[in-house]
């Protein structure tokens, strides 16, 4: 019966405040419907005790509920998000929409070695399913807006080694290098000597048997190494969708190391996640605690002014800054279009629990790009006051026509 007051007192105070195309299914099979328009939401509550998630309506608590079971969402996931969203924010108290100060964690290599096993070994096949079939799992460019995935995703990477202005049989580095695709273009089209380093297992076996295939051995190495463990030189580095594993608090360490195998007149650059939050507080209503709990353990996102200070710290200048997170937003919408075409497939590939987790973060994100709670860069650094022989003095080089 407490429940049942206090769910009915929570719906009268909803419906006083907004509407949303939420329908609401009971376990005694009450209906609550909270806009005149049919719902492309429905949320069904299969006992009372998971009323505590409705009336507590964050991010965290009925992303939890949805990921563990205790309820049953059904909608396109840019509805769910969005209106899970609007619940969140008509229920919050007053300071109910403050963000939370993120706690920096400690990131060692077994700290962050487990954290990206977690994240990226669930199957190749997993990220076969909805990934383009280069399997680039980071921001795609799109120059021109109505791009397929698989041609954005190419124009990424000729973006990154044409701003880098990678050259015929120079060293490249990068960090992170996922299933292999950066170094395998920077090798065939740009004539590069690559080695590309991951911590996933699967990415690593995976990314050898893609370099064999296309005969490039003799020109790419990929390596089961962390970043801290690289020795030599490089005249280009790459880091793409890594950083944000390294810890706001080491990102000194991480640009410094990045410094250390730079050349002197080598070229760096830097593609990663920022918050938008000057403070350094996560997203609001809870978002960031979820992705913190299910998908990304012991990531961290450092806003822009923050990353620009530790890479000078670190004793790199950032060159040129581009806000990618228009791009960001259609590539996560991609993703999730084709995660929810291919869902009877990749309920076979893993479980239900973590077939939720990605259905509900990959339309999180693209949500939160649109509406700039989170960002993306792209910097471009090099050594703190050195001069690249025969650098460009414009921008110009880096959009060729």
């Amino acid at each position: 019966m407490f429940s049942q007051l206090r769910l009915d007192a929570w719906s009268t105070g909803l419906r006083s405040k907004t509407t949303i195309p939420l329908r609401v299914e009971l376990w005694n099979g009450q209906r609550l419907d909270f806009s005149d328009e049919p719902p492309r939401v429905t949320i069904r509550v299969p006992d009372a005790s998971a009323v505590r998630y409705l009336v507590s309506p964050s991010l965290y608590n009925l992303g939890r509920a949805y990921v563990e079971g205790a309820i049953e969402v059904s909608g396109r996931a840019t509805d769910m998000i969005a209106v899970v969203n609007a619940l969140a924010a008509a229920s919050a108290r007053p300071h109910g929409a403050l963000r939370r100060f993120v706690r920096s964690l400690p990131h060692t290599r077994r700290v962050d070695a487990d954290a990206i096993r977690y994240h990226y070994d669930v199957s190749n096949e997993f990220y076969q399913a909805w990934l383009d079939p280069s399997l680039v799992y980071s921001c795609a460019y799109f120059e021109n807006g109505d791009e397929d995935l698989a041609t954005a995703q190419r124009k990424k990477i000729d973006h990154i080694l044409t701003k880098i202005d990678v050259r015929p049989g120079q060293a490249l580095l990068d960090i992170g290098c996922g299933w292999g695709a950066l170094v395998i273009r920077a090798a065939e089209k740009y004539g590069a000597r690559c080695v590309g380093i991951t911590l996933s297992e699967n990415q690593f076996q995976l990314a050898r048997e893609r370099v064999a295939r296309a005969g490039l051995q003799d020109k790419v190495e990929i390596r089961l190494q962390d970043y801290r463990d690289v020795e030599g030189q490089f005249d280009r580095i790459t880091s793409v969708g890594m950083f944000e594993h390294v810890g706001v608090r080491h990102l000194t360490e991480y640009f410094a190391r990045i410094n250390a195998l730079l050349a002197p007149d080598g070229v760096a650059m830097n593609h990663g996640l920022t918050s938008t939050d000057p403070e350094g507080r996560g997203t609001p209503y809870g978002g960031g605690e979820f992705i913190s709990r299910y998908v990304f353990p012991h990531g961290e996102l450092a806003h822009l002014g923050v990353v620009i200070r530790a890479m000078q710290e670190g004793g790199l200048e950032a060159r040129d800054v581009e806000n990618l997170r228009r791009h960001y937003a259609r590539t996560c919408e991609l993703w999730t279009e084709n995660y929810e075409a291919n869902a009877a497939r990749i309920r076979t590939l893993t479980d239900e629990r973590h077939f939720r987790i990605w259905h509900v973060y990959l339309a999180g994100c693209t949500y939160s790009f649109n509406h700039d709670l989170i960002s993306l860069y792209q910097v471009v650094c090099g050594k703190a006051g050195s001069t690249p022989a025969n650098h460009p003095w414009s921008r110009r080089y880096m959009y060729p026509c």
